[in-house]
């Protein structure tokens, strides 16, 4: 299929940071929302959006823990988000809207990985419902802020979209659950949702990106055991990690959505996969785990897709 998934030569790469992709960019009085954006490589993109300006909104499901781990970064207020509770979702959406201001930049950046089987809400598979749902909900509840802002909305997935597309029968794995493909699923369907998103709202002024960050070392991988990370090759015995090529920093990982949100070389685009700081290539025939997957940007997949998360999560800000 046709497709708008080819470099630009943007000069940056998979060594570049995100101070360097925000050099000369000033974001003196927009405000951006980050999810997570008080660990790994949330807090990495929260302290470089506030260096060059911008006041950042951190949602976060343990807000203490982040108001002590943002202590001393100037520009920042925290608020309380359980991206696993729709009402939770709700609540801080009519929060930040009572507050009358306009979002120029969304990253949701929050996630879980690989984790056991575990159910939230209504029976959901966690990390379909915390990673995409969840989103889904807030940017759609956040729609009356982030529009009239022309914002760029920034989805956080992962080369782990590799691992499966959408189980449409069984979208909750409740006919036997692996992690790993429970995982790409979502990182899938995070794609998928900047597509369509790009799509309804383009018009608007409002444009969508998805993105991998690169291969990091972060609080992302909680719920790995010791053995598994050994195994990969990722840490050693004493739990230390293992310098490897691929492997990027927190400041390298975070440059790529930093890019994305704020880059003028992506000015008129939209509804793409980027990765080192550049748009990515499709997927190479030959199963190398690299560029984007045709699943994830299959246009009727991400219509379908959202079809689906509106009705599950029972909001849809673009809903005739």
């Amino acid at each position: 299929m046709s497709t708008a998934q080819h470099k630009i030569g943007s000069g940056f790469g998979a060594h570049s940071t995100a101070d360097d992709v925000l050099n000369g960019i000033d974001l003196s009085g927009k405000l951006a929302v980050v999810t997570g954006g008080y660990s790994g490589l949330g807090l990495e993109t929260t302290r470089a959006l506030t260096r060059a300006g911008a006041r950042v909104v951190v949602p976060a499901r343990r807000p203490d823990t982040a108001r002590d781990t943002l202590n001393g970064v100037d520009g920042v207020e925290v608020d309380a988000l359980d991206l696993g509770d729709l009402q939770s979702v709700r609540a801080f959406a009519e929060r930040f809207l009572g507050s009358g201001r306009t979002i120029d930049i969304v990253i949701d950046n929050a996630g879980i990985m690989a984790c056991p089987e575990t159910r939230v809400g209504p029976g959901w598979e966690a990390q379909f419902a915390t990673n995409h749902l969840g989103h889904f909900a807030l940017v759609n509840r956040l729609w009356p802020a982030i529009e009239p802002g022309g914002a760029r909305v920034v989805s956080v997935s992962s080369r782990g979209h590799h691992f499966s597309g959408i189980r449409w029968d069984d979208v909750h794995w409740r006919q036997g659950y692996d992690k790993w493909q429970a995982y790409g699923q979502a990182k899938t369907a995070n794609i998928l949702f900047a597509v369509q998103l790009d799509r309804l709202a383009a018009d608007r002024g409002v444009r969508a990106f998805a993105l991998h960050p690169g291969g990091i070392l972060t609080p992302l991988q909680r719920h790995l055991p010791k053995e598994e990370m050994v195994a990969h090759g990722w840490i050693d015995e004493a739990g230390n990690p293992i310098p490897q090529d691929g492997f990027k920093t927190p400041e390298q990982g975070a440059a790529t959505q930093v890019w994305a949100a704020t880059s003028p070389q992506l000015t008129g685009m939209g509804g793409v996969y980027l990765e080192d700081c550049d748009i990515a290539e499709p997927a190479p025939a030959d199963g190398e785990r690299a560029g984007v997957k045709d699943w994830a940007v299959d246009p009727e997949q991400a219509a379908r897709l959202w079809a689906l998360s509106a009705e599950l999560t029972g909001v849809d800000a673009f809903a005739a």
